[in-house]
């Protein structure tokens, strides 16, 4: 399952943790303006904005995991098994393929006030990239510095929530996981009060008793909760430094460890987390086994080229020996 957020101090920044039990073989990827992107039932995108993310490239084409375009705008798509349902083409919509999507918007807007309105013409159909990658059932997070927008393809059709806590986990439907915030009001960072009973002297023997209640297993409905009450109340000086080490802590509060959540044979893992500065276009990365973040800058390649410049991740644990 996968958890993605928003954070922002002086900065803004994006991100999120890919968490399965398998790995796709992924790579950093930009996107330079002149990049063909072939589109199976809409025009193609010749000239658009270059963006930055995490990609498998398959057969030259970069399938973005998630991505920040020149813009600041990103993107992120997250598993949602036996919720997502894609439709049939529509004659007069903009019939966008899943593998697509995220080129398709970042491609073509700055802003999630543009993404709304282009959203109200969007059908996202049932065209895989091929037999042998078929489309995975996702929904998706589209952030800009001031707004997050959630986007689901369900049975009744295409669902666009505002987003006001920028975070995404999985199923169930994001309605759902909002509204279940309220069981959640009275957890706090402050020491509780003893409302418990009047006649009984109650001890708070322990820091951070405000927060007993919040969950703290791995299901997407709980890091759901566990993401959004550690964003809402992190705070960082405003150096890229400290707020990039802030966004790591609030992925690093839901991420999964190998062992603990069993798929058939295997298990999930928290297989990268990833860090974009959307003002700068620096992309940073961790994975599982290297806890030391590697970064790629958007800016450092010809953004006018045509090419992709793909970046295979560094996964072998990186040391630093001070002796």
């Amino acid at each position: 399952m996968c958890t993605a957020t928003n954070y922002t101090a002086k900065d803004h920044y994006f991100g999120r943790n890919l968490d399965l039990e398998f790995s796709y073989h992924e790579a950093v990827t930009i996107t330079p303006r002149n990049f063909p992107f072939p589109f199976r039932k809409a025009a193609d995108l010749t000239t658009h904005y270059a963006m930055v993310g995490m990609t498998t490239v398959a057969d030259g084409y970069p399938l973005y995991y998630d991505a920040t375009n020149e813009k600041g705008l990103s993107m992120a798509g997250l598993n949602f098994p036996e919720n997502a349902d894609y439709k049939a083409e529509v004659a007069g919509m903009d019939n966008i393929s899943p593998f697509e999507f995220i080129p398709w918007i970042l491609g073509q807007f700055e802003t999630v006030a543009q993404v709304r309105e282009a959203l109200e013409k969007l059908v996202l159909v049932d065209i895989s990239f091929s037999a042998e990658l078929p489309l995975s059932p996702l929904h998706w997070i589209i952030s800009d510095r001031e707004e997050s927008l959630t986007v689901e393809s369900v049975k009744d059709g295409l669902k666009v929530y505002d987003n006001p806590v920028g975070l995404l986990t999985n199923n169930p439907t994001f309605d759902i996981q909002l509204f279940n915030l309220n069981n959640y009001a009275s957890v706090s960072t402050a020491q509780p009060e003893n409302r418990f009973s009047k006649k009984l002297q109650l001890d708070t023997y322990s820091r951070g008793l405000g927060a007993v209640g919040l969950p703290g297993d791995l299901s997407s409905m709980s890091r759901f909760v566990k993401a959004v009450f550690t964003a809402e109340n992190s705070l960082s000086g405003e150096s890229e430094s400290e707020a990039v080490s802030q966004f790591f802590h609030i992925l690093g509060s839901v991420e999964q460890q190998r062992g603990c959540v069993e798929v058939g044979d295997r298990y999930e893992i928290t297989i990268y987390s990833s860090c974009c500065n959307t003002d700068t276009g620096i992309y940073y990365y961790r994975t599982y086994e290297n806890s030391q973040l590697t970064a790629v800058d958007l800016h450092k390649v010809d953004l006018d080229g045509d090419s992709l410049s793909t970046y295979p991740l560094v996964t072998g644990q990186q040391v630093r020996e001070q002796n």
